[in-house]
């Protein structure tokens, strides 16, 4: 069959042309609204997509290392009224506006009086009044209650007129996380403080781990489909890490109440608790007290870690090991203390019973238990005087004055000075005053450091505030142990020092026998040691002391340093006599592992009970368990399972972390409002 090209093509010709004008008048179109008309799509697409916005992630939270919450992230509500109603059609507002008039007339009283009931702070005739001031105006946010537990708000919108829901009340609940202290200001300097109107942490390890702690924030949108506004998520948020302390809130616990008391007794101006494992260097207390008002103490600067006080007699140990390990003393050997006054360069040595007479010929072992100021000064000036970077030198090797970064940032590094050739400011006078722990400035926590070496058989370890990082409950990173130095002596050395501290506790005639036990022994060392006052002066008339006792326990085997600073005015002043029975009563409450007082009573009664935070994961899954019946939680992390069970009414004790693996309430069994339910909590293993 022949084509008939003259026929076909012009058909085909008729198609194609059309085609191809209405392609380029569609592709110009498009490049046209592309270009000129940009501006206007623009906005088109402003109007149908809402600018993005933040979703928070939730701040990690603190925990002790037996477990217990000592910071976390509590979700609260703020409640508000809207008295603005938006809708494009005015007769759809003002059939709205009179349905809310009539419903709010109905139940004003009844909602009032149940607000006052939930929160006393005002009448039900207040909140009337409030809310009746504002009624018709523009106002979208009026406040009518603050900072509201979970609980707190389920019970409000039950109330009537808030139960006909937020669109025909304008009644409503504005989400709030809220950091909090379950107990309060315990171990507040070393936990820190974060600010959350300026989304900052300012100090201790809020601030050291804030990274960490605060997650990453998601992001979202509205975006409008067709008549609906849908809301769209760009970027799921990160939750923060938690971090797992070492910190043991009996033991916290136990060293503010006893140091507390001593400070109220002596009517002290500071006091400072630095209680460490032995074979870790766990900081298990730390405590940081200052006199508010009379007989009224709480946290103050974190002492511990940031004061560059002079250590007094508990540096007398660290000569004395110098002079030891150097081979220019034995424990034999024996020092002329004269009357208990000895006269160096044009000043006077004095011991604490001078005016006594002294005590005359004394052993090494004796200088240290009777505290001699003139015995150790003597023994370090013979033997270093011309030669005081030797003994400078020795100090450094055993560790103290060795500098070293801590978890916690702003610690204060030691202050122990080495001699200069021709330095005008190295006096004749400066390396006996050295040796008994003046013209030395030493944080607390480097002294604790130093005698936790002498017990761990040498080893001296940096103090551990944080042990762990988690997730979830899944462990995600561990901080070993660090090693300062492997070793800061001879063995022989060390044996005779630890026999020396022994002496001083345990001794008949120690000056520490206040830190001691009947139950086991202690060895430690007092330090009492005048400071500067306020003008920087010593002869002020105004004589200002740092009294402390530095230790360990118990002496066989050695578990936990503690070392105990009070900064008091006036005489008498004894480190034995005032820092002793704190550091004794402290160690008997470790040592027999009881309970000084409950956790529960620890905590803070204006805090709330172990918080959750994801809310509406916790409310999809209770929304299949009546509200009568106690859910089963086993296999939740700690927020969803808290939450779940405040929803019902329940105070939660948590043991452990990690997910919950027991319940001591059965699933299912009916809800008493008030009772108190304990999770068994555990980490899952890694697999």
């Amino acid at each position: 069959m022949n084509f008939n090209s003259k026929s076909t093509l012009p058909r085909y010709l008729f198609i194609i042309i059309p085609m191809t004008l209405v392609g380029l008048a569609v592709i110009g179109k498009a490049a046209f609204e592309m270009t000129a008309r940009a501006d206007y799509w623009e906005t088109v697409r402003k109007r149908l997509e809402m600018q993005q916005r933040v979703i928070p992630a939730v701040r990690g939270n603190i925990y002790s290392a037996d477990g217990e919450l000592m910071v976390g992230t509590l979700p609260v509500y703020n409640l508000r009224m809207d008295f603005v109603i938006k809708d494009p059609n005015a007769k759809a507002v003002e059939k709205r506006r009179k349905s809310r008039e009539a419903l709010w007339t109905a139940k004003a009283d009844s909602f009032c009086m149940g607000l006052h009931e939930l929160f006393p702070a005002k009448s039900a005739d207040e909140y009337k009044k409030l809310i009746n001031s504002h009624w018709g105006g523009n106002v979208r946010n009026l406040l009518i209650a603050r900072n509201v537990s979970y609980i707190q708000y389920k019970e409000c919108m039950k109330l009537p007129y808030a139960n006909a829901g937020a669109i025909a009340t304008g009644f409503y609940a504005e989400p709030v996380r809220k950091r909090q202290k379950p107990y309060g200001s315990m171990a507040s300097r070393m936990l820190g403080t974060y600010d959350a109107l300026c989304d900052s942490a300012i100090n201790g390890l809020e601030f050291a781990f804030d990274s960490l702690l605060r997650g990453v924030n998601g992001r979202h949108h509205l975006e409008k489909v067709r008549s609906a506004w849908t809301d769209k998520i760009d970027q799921e948020p990160i939750d923060g890490y938690d971090i797992i302390t070492t910190l043991d809130v009996g033991m916290q616990d136990a060293a503010e109440k006893i140091l507390n008391a001593k400070l109220v007794e002596l009517d002290a101006e500071i006091g400072v608790v630095v209680l460490m494992e032995v074979k870790t260097g766990d900081v298990k207390a730390l405590v940081n007290l200052v006199r508010t008002a009379p007989g009224q103490y709480r946290e103050g600067a974190n002492y511990a870690l940031t004061a560059l006080w002079e250590p007094g007699s508990t540096f007398k140990t660290a000569s004395m090991m110098v002079a030891l390990e150097d081979g220019v003393i034995t424990r034999n050997d024996y020092i002329d203390t004269g009357n208990g006054q000895w006269p160096m360069y044009g000043r006077t040595m004095k011991d604490h019973n001078w005016h006594r007479g002294g005590y005359g010929r004394i052993s090494a072992d004796e200088c240290l238990m009777f505290s001699s100021n003139v015995g150790v000064s003597r023994i370090i000036d013979n033997a270093y005087h011309d030669h005081p970077e030797k003994y400078v030198d020795g100090l450094y090797r055993e560790g103290v004055g060795v500098a070293f970064d801590m978890q916690i940032s702003g610690a204060a590094k030691p202050n122990v000075r080495r001699p200069k050739k021709n330095d005008p400011h190295w006096y004749r006078t400066t390396l006996p005053w050295m040796s008994i722990g003046y013209e030395t400035q030493i944080p607390p926590i480097y002294t604790a450091t130093f005698y936790n070496a002498i017990a761990n058989n040498g080893r001296m370890v940096k103090p551990r505030f944080v042990k762990e990082i988690q997730r979830n409950g899944i462990t995600h990173e561990v901080f070993p142990v660090e090693v300062v130095k492997e070793r800061i002596c001879k063995t022989s050395t060390l044996r005779d020092i630890h026999a020396m501290l022994e002496r001083v506790v345990n001794d008949p005639k120690g000056l520490g026998r206040k830190a001691g036990s009947k139950l086991f022994k202690v060895c430690g060392k007092t330090g009492t040691a005048q400071i500067a006052d306020r003008e920087g002066g010593y002869h002020s008339g105004h004589s200002r002391y740092m009294v402390s006792f530095a230790g360990y326990y118990p002496s066989e085997n050695p578990r936990y340093t503690c070392l105990v600073c009070i900064k008091k005015a006036g005489l008498p002043a004894s480190g034995g006599g005032h820092a002793g029975p704190v550091f004794s009563e402290l160690a008997h409450y470790v040592m027999a592992k009881g309970v000084y007082r409950e956790t529960d009573a620890a905590c803070d009664s204006t805090s709330m009970p172990k918080p959750s935070d994801h809310v509406d994961e916790i409310l999809d899954i209770a929304a299949d368990v009546p509200l009568s019946s106690t859910p089963d939680v086993i296999g939740l992390g700690a927020r969803d399972a808290v939450r779940l069970l405040e929803e019902r009414g329940y105070k939660v004790r948590l043991l452990g972390q990690g997910r919950v693996v027991r319940q001591d309430i059965h699933p299912g069994a009916r809800v008493e409002a008030g009772k108190t339910i304990t999770l068994e909590m555990r980490t899952p293993k890694m697999p």
